[in-house]
């Protein structure tokens, strides 16, 4: 099937109309914000549906990141402006460069605040924002519809380059599946508003990227048990939540977590090394970078 803009169009169950919510204009305000609510609980199931594939997803990313590759999110509209979101909070949260996860937003800067929807009709565009990619990075397509010219030009040139490649629809018979390596369809069904995608298709495309991203960053170790050991403390209320962390992590009073923490170098992962591993703070730096980052792995490393 072809996937260029001018494709034969392919209905996406996203566009239907939603027979359980015709009457949507009739109810009263508490009555309107239950329907609404019903077909948003409907969007777990379906994105537990497009759980294997979604693992799959993450260790491509993995694997990009471990080889110094990165990830790039193309997309339009609602859609773009997800990935958008999602590129941004990883770096901060978890201490990764601001480079590894970009974002390309058809239209721009200008298309995070106002609607430009035309742009996403450009397949040549899409085409361009992918010309920096290469073997070693991941490209991940984001259209509710599956169809999407815009995406569909970025995943093209993204596998003429030899990149792997992801497509995030609502759509099980989406139009670019064929471009994708890993093709996770959280099929939401019709919207409560006919075609209004940031809702429930939307709801679902965060909840894929979110854990799409968390999980990479739990398998690069990135976390230890669940607390975030990678944070950069450029605050008081980031230093704060290290020394938080460090007494999580390891059962130490916050004076000795604040004395670890300066021997360490303000460093969280060694100070938890260091006091987990009863080991001084050099050591433990040394058994982190032997274990690749990861805290437990240097803790459970034999002398």
């Amino acid at each position: 099937m072809s996937t260029t803009a001018g494709a034969v169009r392919v209905a996406s169950p996203t566009e239907g109309r939603n027979p359980r919510t015709t009457d949507l204009d009739r109810l009263d305000t508490l009555e309107l914000v239950r329907a609404l609510h019903a077909e948003d609980a409907r969007v777990p199931a379906a994105v537990a549906a497009a759980l294997p594939q979604l693992a799959e997803a993450v260790d491509l990313v993995v694997a990009a990141l471990r080889s110094g590759g990165r990830i790039h999110y193309f997309g339009a509209g609602s859609s773009g402006r997800f990935g958008v979101l999602d590129a941004a909070e990883v770096p901060p949260t978890y201490g990764l460069p601001a480079d590894r996860f970009v974002a390309h937003l058809a239209g721009g800067q200008q298309a995070m605040t106002s609607a430009v929807e035309s742009v996403e009709d450009h397949e040549d565009a899409g085409r361009a924002a992918a010309d920096q990619l290469g073997p070693v990075d991941v490209a991940v397509g984001l259209t509710a519809s599956g169809r999407t010219p815009y995406v569909a030009g970025a995943l093209a040139a993204a596998r003429a380059a030899g990149t792997r490649t992801v497509l995030v629809s609502g759509n099980p018979h989406a139009p670019l599946a064929p471009l994708a390596d890993v093709h996770i369809a959280a099929d939401t069904g019709p919207e409560a508003v006919m075609g209004s995608t940031r809702m429930k298709a939307g709801t679902a495309q965060k909840l894929v990227l979110h854990t799409l991203s968390t999980a990479a960053m739990v398998r690069l170790g990135r976390t230890y048990s669940n607390l975030m050991v990678d944070v950069v403390a450029t605050n008081a209320k980031l230093r704060g939540r290290v020394l938080t962390i460090l007494v999580a992590a390891t059962g130490v009073d916050e004076q000795t977590g604040r004395r670890v923490l300066a021997d360490s170098g303000g460093d969280l992962k060694t100070a938890i090394v260091a006091v987990l591993g009863s080991l001084d703070p050099v050591t433990a730096r040394i058994r982190l970078d032997e274990a690749g980052g990861h805290v437990r792995q240097a803790i459970a490393a034999r002398p």
